[in-house]
């Protein structure tokens, strides 16, 4: 048996021509198209760099050589690899013939400092107001999604919002591949496991999801929802089980909703679609979208309340509490946005007092100046 540092040496020195970037804390991920062509991230902003692996044999090398560190085959018949580095950056690895221009490789980065609200706050991806709401919303074990694009910042949003969960609660977190990181006393950190090359021995999320619900979870929080155990996750929503989070990739709120819906319809449950919109209506609490904006920012663009499906309109109900408003471009060219109250106060506001939290002033006090005005104006006509 090699010891796992010796292991995790000689890995490293077939990366060894990205090793600067690996150990650069400002890359955020590094993306490697074949031998010849390699670009990084910095601040939501890609740029080609010179390092070069020596041919598509050695960036092979490398490939197999991780597949053997995180247990899992990759050929020509199995020609995927997710992994990740020592580190804990997550690898997704292609190899020929899917790939015919060679191997290419993406490395999403692990950053050991765990992105807190405070600290988004202060990178005005989101206001203090927004995550007094967001705080109040996590602790009332409203069932919170957190939605956006790829590299949107979704895992990040996810652990910064785990900072709200009391102390005193049971966690339980399931993912594809360990991403996650909730600095939280009591958290049980569960992972799905691919089958091996025989094709046996698979473990899915939805394995895992349903074994977790006799673990006495307070709380079940699932990294990525990709496919039918998204209808596992709304029937633990909707049977007691409050306080689910997850991350999704869908680019609208409504959007959200709807990939629910079609990732529910991937399950092997044959539920009548209206008795599946109704659930995803009534277990879904709150949507966090975020977004990677195109000077690279990534921003919370909407804090969106799901009250239902209305079956009349054939459309989920929803209503945006804090939406990102756009102003133009500053000389450095940054967008300039805030992300404001709306004015509408949420439905399941009950809910946050029985818990004992309350709705941040700002907003209480822009619904009431919202109601004066729709006064003012019904007056005026």
């Amino acid at each position: 048996m090699i010891p796992a540092k010796v292991f995790e040496k000689t890995l490293l020195s077939f990366f060894a021509p990205i090793r600067p970037y690996l150990d650069d804390p400002s890359v955020s991920e590094i993306m490697i198209n074949g031998p010849d062509q390699i670009y990084v991230e910095r601040k939501g902003i890609l740029a080609l760099v010179d390092a070069r692996f020596e041919n598509e044999e050695a960036l092979t090398a490398a490939i197999r050589n991780l597949s053997q560190y995180v247990g899992k085959p990759v050929s020509a018949e199995r020609p995927i690899l997710e992994g990740r580095m020592p580190d804990g950056s997550r690898v997704e690895a292609i190899l020929p013939p899917v790939a015919p221009d060679g191997p290419h490789v993406s490395i999403r980065r692990f950053f050991k400092e765990t992105l807190t609200v405070q600290r988004l706050v202060e990178l005005d991806s989101l206001t203090d107001d927004a995550a007094e709401a967001l705080r109040a919303f996590v602790i009332a074990k409203c069932n919170v999604m957190v939605a956006g694009g790829t590299g949107s910042g979704k895992t990040s949003m996810l652990n910064a919002l785990s900072g709200f969960i009391p102390d005193g609660e049971r966690v339980v977190v399931i993912e594809d591949s360990r991403e996650v990181q909730f600095q939280k006393p009591h958290v049980v950190q569960l992972e799905a496991r691919p089958a091996d090359a025989k094709g046996e021995g698979a473990i899915t999320i939805r394995d895992i999801f349903r074994a977790t619900l006799r673990m006495r979870p307070d709380r079940v929080v699932v990294g990525e929802i990709r496919g039918g155990e998204a209808l596992d996750i709304v029937q633990a929503m909707t049977s007691g089980h409050g306080g689910c989070m997850g991350t999704l990739h869908a680019t609208y709120p409504r959007d959200t909703l709807t990939r629910m819906e079609t990732m529910a319809m991937m399950s092997d449950v044959d539920m009548p679609l209206a008795a599946m919109r109704a659930q995803i209506g009534s277990g879904i609490n709150i949507i966090v979208q975020v977004a990677r904006l195109q000077d690279g920012s990534r921003k919370v663009t909407h804090i969106t309340e799901v009250l239902g499906f209305d079956n009349a309109r054939q459309a989920y109900d929803i209503q945006d509490l804090y939406v990102r408003r756009y102003a133009g471009m500053t000389k450095d060219n940054r967008i300039r946005s805030r992300l404001a109250p709306t004015g509408v106060l949420p439905v399941c506001r009950a809910q946050l007092e029985e818990h004992g939290v309350s709705l941040p002033a700002e907003m209480i006090r822009c619904a009431a100046s919202a109601a004066l005005q729709k006064e003012m104006d019904d007056a005026a006509q």
